[in-house]
């Protein structure tokens, strides 16, 4: 059985200031830094411990802000990277770092979500770095947020990407009816699963893979089926692994996220991305 890991410790902060983003909001202190540095650690050291051959894992980084500019989760990504029974690491991240770090890591085990922000890197620096991803041998996604003033420079950077790499955008959900139904047109033109995620699912009482092929698990250890539901199933430095996961149905009324609802049963999402869920490439796009 491979578990699929969704980690997030206390990091808050982020180098970029999007408005649309909580956590963007925040900046933490040194001794909030080593708490998380600390805490990251201690869960590469529990993932040495607990992933072997009946056990293995994908784990997809998901801090809120840019983890990728802290040393210790370059560390982290490389060291979980060469774990012979971690299948796969992935992160997502702006790419406001440099990319040299990554020849260290086993390329064949990484994956990244490259998100575009136009307001703080222009088009041709944020190429060069995906370049820079194809030469290393890194698979990756690139996605953005799909605000209208944006519009150009998706399209633009749909353009210039290789046809190979796939570009995916978020529906910006903030504002109720925010897309046209010529945007909605020209963003699938761009996306074509940008309908899937300009939708919110009813997901109260339905089968979802959270709370035992996929979980969350948070800085002081405490797991739970997914993010966005906080009923702790127990603590992976103080329980049993196998005792903290079973299916259970959604107790959410809406999940409208999708690191939550790619996981729902019926929404067959996993025949969409294969084995390639937690880097968020479909087969076909």
């Amino acid at each position: 059985m491979t578990l699929k890991i969704l980690y997030r410790g206390y990091l808050t902060d982020c180098n970029y200031t999007c408005e649309y983003c909580p956590f963007s909001k925040t900046k933490n202190t040194d001794e909030e830094q080593e708490r998380d540095r600390i805490a990251l650690e201690a869960f590469v050291d529990w993932v040495k411990a607990n992933s072997n051959i009946e056990r293995t894992m994908e784990i997809l980084l998901t801090p809120y802000g840019e983890a990728m500019v802290r040393p210790w989760y370059r560390q982290a990504f490389v060291q979980l990277s060469h774990l012979p029974f971690v299948k796969k690491i992935a992160v997502q991240t702006n790419l406001s770092w440099h990319t040299s770090w990554l020849s260290e890591a086993n390329t064949d085990r990484t994956a990244i979500w490259a998100t575009y922000h136009p307001d703080f890197v222009s088009i041709e620096k944020f190429l060069e770095k995906c370049a820079q991803l194809s030469n290393l041998g890194v698979t990756y996604s690139v996605g953005a947020v799909g605000l209208r003033e944006h519009f150009e420079k998706i399209q633009q950077l749909r353009n210039q990407l290789p046809s190979p790499i796939y570009l995916w955008i978020n529906a910006y959900k903030d504002v109720p009816l925010y897309y046209s139904s010529d945007e909605i047109e020209l963003l699938t033109s761009i996306d074509s699963h940008f309908p899937t995620n300009l939708q919110n699912y009813s997901s109260n009482n339905q089968a979802c893979r959270t709370g035992y092929d996929v979980v969350s698990i948070e800085g002081n250890g405490d797991l739970y089926r997914c993010h966005f539901i906080k009923d702790k199933r127990g603590n992976i430095f103080k329980d049993d692994l196998e005792k903290m996961l079973w299916r259970s149905p959604c107790t959410r009324n809406i999940c409208d996220c999708h690191i939550g609802y790619v996981h729902m049963d019926d929404l067959k999402l996993y025949e969409l991305y294969g084995d390639r869920v937690m880097e968020r490439i479909p087969q076909q796009f």
